[in-house]
């Protein structure tokens, strides 16, 4: 069986608090942030997630996982893993990873130059880290 052919894609920039989404597309290789939602009782937004899922229609998602700078998991690098398994579950699309480290730092450094940054707009912060992702995976897999 040859591997599903990947036009679009959905990326997760996992926290606990707020997940970024960012949309991408193969033909282009170019990734654009799209949205950033705030957890539900301490859980993801399932509903929205489906409902950026059914109105975007990817052929898969990425999923950022943060490892530690020394290459190890934490907390959050076992909960992004979890995330993901459940997004391949509840929405039977491939769900690929990709290390996303620092990716939050660096969308705020882009932004920087922007916006100035505040607890009222960190959600800017979560969508383009999101967009960081999805370009990460996209330069891994397209470039020659």
């Amino acid at each position: 069986m040859s591997d599903p052919v990947i036009r679009s894609v959905i990326g997760f920039d996992f926290g606990l608090k707020r997940i970024g989404l960012a949309t991408g597309q193969t033909i282009t290789g170019t990734a654009s942030p799209l949205i950033t939602l705030q957890s539900v009782n301490q859980q993801p937004d399932w509903e929205s997630i489906g409902s950026q899922i059914r109105q975007w229609k990817p052929d898969a998602l990425i999923v950022g996982i943060p490892y530690q700078t020394d290459g190890g998991e934490s907390d959050i690098t076992r909960a992004a893993r979890n995330f993901s398994r459940k997004l391949e579950h509840r929405f039977n699309l491939p769900v690929y990873t990709i290390d996303e480290s620092l990716s939050s730092y660096e969308a705020e450094e882009q932004l920087r130059h922007d916006i100035k940054i505040s607890k009222h707009n960190k959600h800017e912060i979560d969508k383009m880290a999101a967009a960081i992702i999805v370009q990460s995976w996209l330069n891994s897999q397209y470039d020659p």
